[in-house]
């Protein structure tokens, strides 16, 4: 059993409310949080560490990530070996939580395998909330075969896969009983056309109403739900009619479609800086021509999504997308949002909004009692300087997650 831990002075970022309370004491046991508040007594033996007033917010959460894909060669990912596709997923991992993040929600590609190694500690990780692998079309988003590759199926089973092929209700219904069986906390549905797929314009619609359909009830039945990877509006219109909750890049929806996602309780996950990356270097890394000339298609779009999803009152989910080395622009989805969202509205899907999509409401993204001790010092206030977020992680003074801190550069106060 380690010491319980008592960070003391500090002021708490409080997400919901927009602001900081002052000279609060976090008290921290296990991998959770036993007590904070004002006055909050240390145990006996406890390490107290004086933040003098220091900002400590909760860890932040990526709803958007792929953890396999550690280069833009999708079929390399693909035909990797198991066992070196999760040796360069843990590296993924390490770097996303060297940044800030303590929670990361996995759409694609991710297996049960890669949660244990985080929760074993054999990974030094972000908590991982998975899928399987993303349901696509014959010729949808996750066939990567050319237009003249006849060859069967495509190597869906292997780790490094993100996707596999899913045709007809009832192989829909199968997969998805698979995944939930092996560990999925949620069904991922590629429903519309992508930008990192050979075959498939931005506008194609994927799967028939009736496949949604079956995901949608296989995913209720068992308490979970479905995400939909969706561009343009009729694609989004017709997941949200079909009971799809969490929306994912939303680039081309439009303000009645949005109020409608509202009102069925959707929640949104921009992921802007996937395209913005792209538009840097997605040539350069082997991006391939069709789809770089798929890039501007979706971009323009995304500034302008934002506003009407927030108008409508969607709530959005911090997400970013970003594939090989791309990965490295995470932080950059934060100066994007901030084009358009105020900071209080950013921090909020850093972590209340990440947390309630990753089932994790009132265990993540909050600093309260019985929630994990997910834990991120600063020294300044985020909601009047952003910019503490957007580097690499250097600027962050310490980050713990799970009641462990994983980096700890800060000048105490105080020490017992």
């Amino acid at each position: 059993m380690t010491r319980p831990i008592a960070l003391t002075g500090a002021n708490l970022l409080d997400p919901e409310a927009g602001r900081l309370l002052p000279n609060r004491t976090i008290l921290i046991e296990g991998d959770r949080i036993a007590a904070v508040g004002e006055g909050v007594a240390p145990p006996e033996g406890a390490e107290v560490i004086g933040l003098d007033g220091k900002t400590v917010m909760p860890g932040m959460i990526d709803c958007h990530m792929h953890v396999v894909a550690e280069t833009l060669d999708l079929w390399g990912n693909m035909i990797a070996p198991t066992s070196l596709s999760a040796l360069r997923s843990a590296r993924v991992m390490e770097e996303t939580l060297a940044r800030g993040f303590t929670t990361i929600r996995d759409l694609g590609g991710a297996d049960q395998g890669l949660v244990l190694g985080v929760e074993e500690g054999l990974i030094d990780g972000p908590r991982l909330i998975i899928c399987g692998k993303g349901l696509s079309t014959t010729g949808g988003h996750c066939d990567l075969r050319q237009r003249t590759d006849d060859r069967p199926g495509i190597m869906s089973d292997r780790l490094g896969s993100m996707g596999i092929l899913v045709d007809g209700v009832d192989d829909v219904r199968r997969v998805a009983r698979t995944y939930i069986k092996e560990g999925a906390r949620f069904i991922k549905l590629m429903a519309n056309g992508g930008v990192s797929s050979p075959n498939d314009p931005i506008h194609a619609l994927q799967f028939s109403k009736d496949e949604i359909a079956a995901a949608v009830e296989e995913a209720e039945n068992a308490g979970l739900y479905v995400a939909a990877h969706v561009y343009t509006d009729r694609a989004i219109r017709r997941c949200v009619d079909l009971g799809v909750r969490s929306l994912e890049h939303c680039n081309l929806i439009e303000a009645e479609t949005a109020a409608m996602a509202a009102e069925r309780g959707c929640i949104s996950v921009p992921t802007l800086v996937a395209y913005e990356a792209l538009a840097l270097e997605g040539e350069a890394l082997g991006l391939g021509a069709d789809s770089v000339a798929k890039i501007d298609t979706v971009r323009e779009g995304g500034r302008r999504s934002l506003g009407l999803l927030r108008d409508a009152g969607v709530p959005m989910a911090f997400g970013t997308d970003l594939l090989g080395g791309l990965r490295k622009y995470q932080c950059m989805e934060i100066d994007l949002l901030a084009e358009v969202l105020s900071p209080a509205e950013i921090l909020r899907s850093l972590t209340l909004t990440g947390a309630e999509l990753c089932g994790l409401k009132g265990e993540a993204g909050v600093i309260a009692e019985g929630a994990f001790a997910d834990l991120l010092v600063l020294e300044g206030d985020p909601l009047q300087d952003l910019s503490l977020l957007t580097g690499d992680g250097a600027q962050i003074g310490a980050i713990m997650a799970a009641g462990r801190f994983i980096k700890r550069d800060i000048t105490e106060g105080a020490v017992e």
